[in-house]
């Protein structure tokens, strides 16, 4: 099978899909793929014509970030009529926009933390929300511009004025406990992840999620079963309430003192660099790198 394969992009988040591209092309070679590496670049009529000459059968999308898993790559792929890998253009605009994400899995009945959308005027002005609570970026991934204000912290002026993610902001009440997370591949909840981040890591931010030693995954999480039931059930229901294709991955805050499993986010291109957490779980699951690459883009055949 010819597969072209999307990789690098404009966004912050560059060095990872070059590494998760090249993860895969290795991979995809293996399984006996005929590959075309194209690096997208901000030119989109120079990654057009690559596509063109390149002629895929179906088109692996291993970008990450902005324009390369909020629908804009996905919408420049349905207009050349190529079949691509992970969710379509709706699911990933909606997984990209966390505001717009929260809206649907609350109406989808799935727990999420209390929180809104504010300006960064607002943010400026007084505190959105009782201390602690997390400021996000409303459309960045990985963790990329996280802060967390917690009681007597003053940084929440510095933090507006240095605002560089746009002119709003996600804030939501900071959940203590355990970083977990769970992948979906298809109709099938893989397991959950227990995410330990280093040390000196504050939570789990870029660094602990990328660089080597910033995390220790423990899979499968250790977990009274019916938690480990909730979590693969939520990571199932929010892929099919945005509408995701391929794989997602849930993530989640659990407070073991309270019994609470709240949704962070969904992610519809989940990280595939050799210290990603969908890899990991498949590989529990008896599927190993290879096999997933290649189910991934015999998936997208199907649709």
């Amino acid at each position: 099978m010819k597969v072209a394969v999307l990789l690098g992009g404009t966004s912050n988040e560059r060095p990872v899909s070059l590494v998760t591209g090249e993860a895969v092309i290795k991979a995809l070679r293996e399984t006996g793929h005929d590959v075309t590496p194209i690096d997208v670049g901000p030119d989109i009529a120079a990654t057009i014509a690559s596509l063109k000459s390149a002629a895929p059968d179906v088109v692996f999308n291993a970008l990450h970030g902005p324009r390369g898993e909020d629908g804009a790559i996905q919408g420049v792929l349905e207009w050349l009529g190529l079949p691509y890998t992970h969710s379509g253009i709706r699911a990933s605009a909606v997984a990209m926009d966390k505001g717009a994400t929260r809206i649907l899995l609350a109406a989808a009945g799935l727990p999420v933390a209390q929180g809104r959308v504010v300006t960064v005027e607002e943010l400026a002005e007084a505190d959105p929300l009782p201390a602690p609570y997390v400021i996000k970026p409303v459309a960045e991934g990985s963790s990329v511009g996280v802060e967390i204000v917690r009681a007597g912290d003053n940084r929440r002026a510095e933090i507006a004025q240095t605002w560089r993610f746009g002119k709003d902001a996600l804030v939501e009440s900071f959940i203590p406990g355990r970083e977990l997370t769970a992948s979906v591949m298809g109709n099938r909840a893989l397991a959950v992840t227990d995410i330990l981040p280093c040390e000196t890591a504050a939570f789990y931010d870029f660094e602990a999620k990328y660089k080597a030693g910033g995390s220790r995954h423990v899979v499968p999480a250790e977990l009274p079963q019916a938690v480990t039931d909730r979590a693969l059930d939520y990571a199932l229901r929010a892929h099919q309430a945005l509408g995701c294709q391929g794989a997602s991955r849930t993530d989640f805050r659990y407070d073991e003192d309270t019994d609470t499993l709240i949704i962070l986010e969904v992610n519809t291109q989940p990280g595939m660099t050799p210290t990603s957490l969908l890899p990991e779980q498949a590989a529990y699951c008896g599927i190993p790198y290879p096999e997933l690459c290649d189910w991934m883009v015999r998936e997208a055949l199907t649709r």
